[in-house]
């Protein structure tokens, strides 16, 4: 019960930070996800066995130019094309070999592009029309939780055939599909709140967010098993670390911009 309750108030104090500071202004989203990405660093770098300070320097320069600068927007989308292939070269790896090779090199490129690239694109999404639009960085975070509670409950009252067993025993085909198909119907609930961009667009969006965001909580969870920790860190009680919550939405967010920029170059 007291773990519950404790679980309860570290969740409520998570989600108040990251909607008050969506809802204060573009700055203020940005640098608190600059400051989360310095704690899933942190986290990450656990996980891969590696002590080093140039990840936070490349943390901070890679977030001016991209995140607060803007520097190019041809840039960008050389940056998007490059997390994107690391990404799914990272679910190749998840679903055919057994470890996941972190030697020296490639231990950079995963912070690179699976952690600070990928958070970058995160901060990018509600001004991605041009203005910044909290009400879409929330709708996107509603979908996120949606998926995870359904595909969370779904699969335990009626969860029977597993998902990926060797890395993530408790999931289930149940439980993903049952997460999908309730993010889909809050992508029409997001809709209807907020009236921006279109149901087909928001149920898309849904559906990108339930598979790479399942596929990013893999991958995270194979990173721990390769690490002989079951969580990332202790910050936040009763959920593990940062990189514990965030890892959905982090490896989800470059795939979600890059729909949302296909659907502006098509429109």
């Amino acid at each position: 019960m007291k773990e519950n309750i404790i679980r309860g108030l570290s969740g409520v104090l998570y989600v108040s930070i990251l909607v008050v500071s969506i809802l204060s202004s573009e700055f203020a989203f940005t640098t608190l996800f600059l400051l989360f990405g310095v704690i899933c660093l942190r986290e990450l770098q656990r996980l891969l066995h590696l002590k080093s300070y140039l990840g936070y320097l490349l943390l901070f320069t890679l977030f001016y130019f991209f995140s607060y600068a803007r520097f190019s927007p041809y840039a960008t989308q050389a940056l998007l094309l490059i997390t994107i292939f690391v990404n799914l070269f990272l679910v190749k790896d998840l679903m055919i070999v057994h470890k996941i090779p972190l030697f020296e090199k490639k231990k950079y490129v995963i912070i690179i592009f699976y952690l600070i690239a990928s958070l970058i694109f995160l901060t990018l999404i509600p001004s991605i029309t041009g203005d910044f639009t909290p009400e879409l960085v929330i709708g996107i975070f509603s979908l996120i939780w949606i998926n995870d509670t359904f595909a969370y409950l779904v699969g335990k009252n009626f969860g029977k055939n597993k998902l990926f067993e060797r890395i993530s025993p408790k999931k289930t085909i149940e439980g993903f599909l049952g997460g999908v198909i309730f993010s889909a119907v809050g992508g029409y609930l997001v809709f209807f709140f907020t009236g921006l961009l279109d149901v087909p667009t928001w149920v898309g969006m849904a559906v990108i967010l339930s598979i790479f965001g399942t596929l990013g909580d893999l991958i995270q969870s194979k990173f721990k098993r390769q690490a002989g920790v079951k969580d990332s860190g202790k910050l936040m009680p009763g959920h593990g670390g940062l990189f514990d919550r965030l890892d959905s939405i982090i490896f989800a967010s470059p795939f979600v911009y890059g729909y949302l920029q296909l659907l502006n170059y098509v429109s």
